[in-house]
């Protein structure tokens, strides 16, 4: 089977080789045969009617420094792909919403993975609500007042944007801070959204860990260490990936939330856990493929290819 695939994605000559998980879907892609493409989302349009975007045929390879080519830029309409990958990075904003409402004029006709419709409907931090029994206590609000009450009843809490990513703006608070008043004036300076409040999980000193699902199933973790006085175990924010299992727990939450994640058309998904609570599920452009297959010597991007390519067949 040989598929012309289009990634929308950010600039190639940015990305990091060593973890960037796009790249490695690329590789794979490549590796099968299919003619990979690349446009940059400023390129997408909507044109009378026709999807279209300026984008180039691309080939990579592992070579730092060297580690792609891109051919000539041309006009085309999306519904010529077989498959789009849409892999730009959050933040989760109206620009991000409003590619998904381009890109769900040809679903119908090109599979996109993951959905657009569904990803649009599944901002990380307000998707888990749906699942409340596998979350830490949790509250969404602009009220300071409910946030204060929230804080009296749990102590320590963690205040976050609820579109942030790559643990941008999180502030572990404890019950003598002071600077809850000050933090939410900045926020709502800083976000016209509500906040999200959570009781602090203190596991998170041990780690975080990335579970990535394919089709609604568990193939790969990792923990994410956070460095020495930080809370956050993002690895842009400086986490270690270390090898890891999945824990009977953590085993129950993937089967709980599997189901939703297929009929959804969420194929590629990562989950972030936290003891034994689910605290995001992560489907806009999800990462972790080569921290797990260096430490667990896999090739997730053959699992999800192999996904990518039953599901076409089936639409087909």
């Amino acid at each position: 089977m040989s598929l012309t695939v289009a990634l929308q994605m950010d600039p190639i000559e940015s990305i990091d080789i060593d973890k960037d998980s796009s790249f490695m879907m690329a590789l794979e892609a490549e590796r099968r045969g299919h003619e990979v493409f690349h446009y940059l989302p400023r390129h997408l349009r909507f044109d009378e009617g026709k999807v279209q975007a300026i984008a180039r045929r691309m080939s990579v390879r592992r070579e730092r420094g060297n580690h792609f080519t891109l051919g000539e830029a041309k006009t085309v309409e999306l519904t010529d792909f077989d498959v789009i990958l849409m892999r730009q990075d959050p933040p989760f904003d109206m620009a991000y919403i409003t590619a998904t409402h381009v890109l769900e004029h040809v679903a119908d006709k090109v599979l996109i993975v993951n959905d657009p419709a569904e990803v649009r409907n599944a901002p990380e931090k307000l998707f888990v609500t749906h699942f409340p029994d596998l979350m830490p206590p949790t509250m969404i609000t602009s009220d300071k007042d409910a946030i204060v009450e929230f804080r009296a009843r749990h102590k320590d809490v963690v205040v976050k944007p609820l579109f942030g990513n790559g643990g941008s703006g999180v502030f572990h608070l404890k019950p003598d801070d002071e600077n809850l008043g000050a933090l939410l004036e900045t926020f709502t300076i800083l976000y016209r959204e509500p906040v999200i409040v959570q009781r602090y999980l203190p596991e998170i000193r041990q780690g975080d860990k990335r579970i990535i699902l394919v089709e609604g199933n568990p193939v790969g973790a990792v923990s994410r260490i956070p460095q020495a006085g930080e809370a956050r175990a993002n690895f842009h924010a400086g986490g270690a990936a270390q090898r890891t299992t999945l824990t009977k727990r953590e085993q129950d939450i993937c089967a709980a939330i599997g189901p939703t994640l297929r009929e959804k058309g969420l194929v590629f998904v990562g989950i972030d856990v936290i003891g034994d609570y689910l605290t995001e599920i992560n489907v806009t452009s999800p990462t972790g493929i080569q921290e797990i297959n260096r430490l667990d010597n896999v090739q997730i991007e053959r699992t999800l290819w192999d996904a990518i390519e039953a599901r076409h067949a089936a639409r087909n």
